[in-house]
């Protein structure tokens, strides 16, 4: 990427004696449009980079939810681990019915790169998270080392984590966790519904990259992963999730507990109450690898 756009502060807010700032640039990945995210950045001694954490959000959601409703920064900042907050999907790429659905379009780019010539030139969130983003941090002169990254994330953003982290052929995220995955998209509404309309290839495209449970049926490599999901949670009742298929994969291609460590939590939902309540364990799942 040759041209880096650069940043825009618009706030910083003191937290945890860090900051959480919020800021803005026009992407290139998703075709020019202005796109924002937050960062969290604890108190670090002497101004050395610290690692950092990306968090990606669900259906809906903005840079805004996680970063307000997660609970995230009190063992962020006792850990020393930055978190970075993404937005969901590119926000005004005009295209038409991209905002019909809530479940389709804006607020739900996927984390994939589109190839259906009507989204692909601003739906191209898995490039965004993965190239672009970091290399405008990092340009920007924040004290983040991109060296030690991992990647979790929640219901879509739980599906974004795991299949951007078993897809990188350059081993980018140490350690992968998530909240509620859309675990094997491919086989439920939501996933078919968006892989159809941002894949020329539709699902069969999708396997290959954007299905966890697809990708873990091939993997080699050593693993770190950490999925929790709740019994009461509406969208696991309506076979949404499917967290059942990934785990029985994992362990067909003879992952143990100790690779991938998938947690079943009687009468917990798929709101942010869930999240919070298990959000330090993720931190601190992840500073055993970011920290090593």
């Amino acid at each position: 990427m040759t041209n880096i756009p650069a940043l825009e502060k618009i706030s910083s807010n003191k937290v945890f004696e860090g900051h959480l700032e919020k800021y803005k640039f026009k992407s290139n990945a998703l075709g020019g449009l202005d796109t924002q995210f937050n960062i969290f950045i604890p108190r670090a001694s002497n101004g050395s980079k610290v690692p950092v954490l990306i968090y990606l959000a669900g259906l809906t959601c903005t840079e805004d939810n996680g970063a307000q409703k997660g609970g995230f920064f009190t063992p962020a900042a006792s850990q020393g681990i930055a978190i970075l907050f993404p937005d969901t999907s590119p926000r005004g790429a005009g295209i038409e019915g991209e905002n019909d659905d809530w479940d389709f379009g804006t607020g739900a780019g996927f984390y994939l790169d589109a190839t259906n010539p009507k989204y692909s030139k601003h739906y191209n969130m898995a490039t965004y998270i993965t190239e672009e983003l970091p290399k405008v941090v990092e340009a920007a002169g924040l004290p983040i080392d991109f060296s030690r990254q991992s990647i979790f994330g929640h219901s879509m953003g739980g599906h974004g984590a795991l299949t951007l982290y078993l897809a990188s052929k350059t081993k980018q995220y140490r350690s992968a966790s998530a909240f509620a995955p859309i675990s094997n998209p491919s086989k439920c509404p939501w996933g078919e519904k968006a892989f159809k309309g941002y894949l020329s290839g539709g699902v069969e495209e999708a396997l290959a990259k954007y299905d966890a449970t697809e990708l873990i049926a091939k993997a080699t490599d050593p693993l770190h992963i950490l999925i929790d999901y709740g019994t009461s949670d509406d969208f696991y009742k309506k076979g949404q999730l499917l967290p059942e298929n990934f785990l029985k994969t994992a362990r067909d291609a003879g992952y143990d507990e100790v690779q991938v460590r998938v947690r079943r939590h009687e009468g917990y939902d798929h709101s942010y109450y869930f999240i919070s309540t298990f959000a330090s364990d993720h931190i601190h799942f992840h500073a055993n690898f970011l920290k090593a």
